[in-house]
Parts: structure tokens; sequence; C-alpha cells
């Protein structure tokens, strides 16, 4: 069975951190942090829709002029969630190029800016024809749920690193698995009509409804089949719990840490989780509130995650890896 959403980080663990998350089946992607983005294609950069930043340290934000440059000229809409302060930082960035000829792209693409509070959540837009001026703030209550959609929700949590530092939880509400034995019996093809297809399940509607499956031939319509809702799911579709993946990185292992993210990755299918430091250098992880490797460990036992990578080690630790993961495994195997 194969998952609608297959994570992976973007660099090596000693590189700068990131996580990018393409869904099976469509033409996008979520991104956590903002590290360097050199190992993602343009086309990867492309599907991205919805970027949550932890927090904008060098590492987790020097890929936002990379994406900028990719966006710009075309018709697309840009979500960034970061922690407070987040409006200064990318405003700061804007201001660092000069946007006179803007006004005349055909296209306007818009960033929206959310940052995340304890209470509350505030969003700016920032269309590019208008020199990226910010619009009108919005603001709206926060207790957890970041962002949510019919499919999956983002809760996010606000962790201590000497600065704000999101934590972020991404669970999907269930799986929709095609089942393709049940595409040949009905010669269906794979097509963009399944999104369509997973859509209307997801959002709930009446099994009762008819549903028209169409299909394509550069890019003019050749075919169509109709069916009952519930009769195609019956067929085609095998529906089961969705997954969930914890993203934690730049947090001391204080208990309002701990607190915060055992309640973000409990239960995680998979936690990707910073281990900065070895135990026997803790102090450093202390004095620069990181994680250690037997931290990390702990922490995805007492979640009871499935399974956990670590990523963001400490520099120090060049020749060292293996070493790492091994302190890891046996705090998480204890």
């Amino acid at each position: 069975m194969r998952p609608s959403f297959h994570p992976r980080l973007i660099n090596d663990p000693f590189s700068d951190p990131g996580l990018y998350i393409p869904f099976l089946y469509e033409k996008r992607a979520l991104l956590f942090d903002l590290g360097e983005l050199n190992s993602l294609s343009s086309k990867d950069l492309l599907k991205i829709d919805h970027v949550f930043v932890t927090h904008t340290h060098m590492d987790h934000f020097i890929g936002f002029d990379m994406i900028l440059r990719i966006f710009l000229g075309r018709e697309k809409v840009l979500h960034l969630f970061g922690p407070p302060g987040i409006f200064s930082h990318v405003e700061g960035k804007l201001a660092g190029y000069t946007w006179n000829l803007v006004s005349e792209y055909e296209n306007n693409f818009v960033l929206k800016i959310t940052e995340v509070n304890e209470s509350n959540i505030i969003t700016k837009s920032y269309p590019c024809r208008e020199g990226f001026r910010a619009g009108d703030a919005i603001t709206e209550t926060f207790s957890g749920l970041l962002y949510d959609t019919p499919a999956f929700n983002i809760e996010a949590a606000i962790l201590d690193h000497r600065v704000p530092c999101l934590g972020l939880s991404l669970t999907e509400n269930f799986y929709i698995n095609i089942i393709k034995e049940g595409l040949k019996r009905l010669r269906l093809e794979i097509g963009p009509w399944i999104n369509q297809f997973k859509k209307a399940l997801y959002d709930k509607s009446d099994m009762n409804e008819p549903f028209l499956v169409t299909w394509k031939e550069k890019g003019n319509i050749v075919g169509e089949k109709r069916f009952i809702l519930g009769d195609l799911a019956h067929e085609i579709a095998l529906i089961s719990p969705g997954q969930k993946i914890a993203y934690i990185t730049d947090v001391i292992d204080s208990p309002e840490n701990r607190l915060k993210i055992l309640k973000l990755a409990m239960g995680a299918d998979h936690l990707f989780i910073e281990a900065a430091f070895m135990d026997r250098d803790r102090d450093s992880a202390r004095k620069k509130h990181h994680l250690t490797a037997r931290e990390a460990g702990e922490i995805a036992r007492n979640a009871g995650v499935k399974r956990f990578t670590l990523f963001h080690f400490s520099p120090r630790y060049s020749h060292g890896a293996e070493e790492i993961q091994k302190e890891a495994m046996e705090a998480f195997q204890k």
C-alpha cells in the first residue's frame, strides 16, 4: 500500500535541514524549512505551495531567495509560515532587491506570509506586481492547528531554541489506496480524474452521487464513463488510516520542550529529529540549545514512533555518523 505523501530530507545529515514532501498523483509538495535547496530541481520546487520555516537562522532560511527566484513571473500563490518575527525577516529579504519592473509582469506571483504566535496567527499578502508591498493583516486564534484540509492537517508548537522555533507534524486523515485490479476490470486509465475522485471521498460527498471519469489524449477528452461514486469506490478504493509525520529541529531538551514535542510526535509513523551532538558533548548541546543523539532516541521511544530519521549533525562528527545513529538507536530500544 503506497502512502499519499513521501517525505525526504533535502540534504545529507551534516548539511542544511529541510524536508520535502511531494504528494502521489499530484503536482504539489510541501516544504519544512528553507535551507540550501540546490538538490531540488526547478520541477520539484514549482510543486511547492506551502512552506513551513521553523526559524530564520541562516541554515534554515537561506533557500528563500532561490524559491523566490523560481516563482517570480508565475501565476502562483506561495504560503509561508514562520515563527514570531517572520514578517520582518521576509521583508528584509525582499528589500534587498529592486522591483521597478514587476508591475509589467503578465502573471502575478503572491507571497502569503503567516506568523505563528502562542495564541494567534497573523497573515499578510505580498503581491509581486505591487512590488511586494504588504496588504492588510488578518489575525486568527491559534491553538495548535496551523493548516487544515479534508485530506490532512498540520499542527505546530513554538519550541525554545533561544529564539522561538516551530515544531511540526503532518497527519493524514485517511489514506485512499487505488486498486489497480479494479481499474483493469473497469478498463480505466490512471489520470487527473483520480485526484478528483479522492477529493470527493475526502470531502465526504454523497456516495449516491454520479461521478464522471474522463480521459484525455494530447489535452483533448477522448472518452468518458459514468459511475455512482459509492460503486466506483467499492471497485477501486481501499481506505485505511492515514500516516503521521513529525519534524523537530533546533531545540534544547527542556521539560517544556519535551512535553510539546511528545504531543506533536506521539504515534508518528516517521519522526524526523535533529541529533546535533553526542551525549558526551551534552554541555555543548545545552549551550547551543540542541538535542543530543541519546535525547533524540529517548524522545522517539517515548512518543511511540514507528521509525525515526536523524539529521542536523554537528560538523565535529563528520567521520562519526554511525556512532550518532548507534547512540540514538540504543536509547530508542531501551
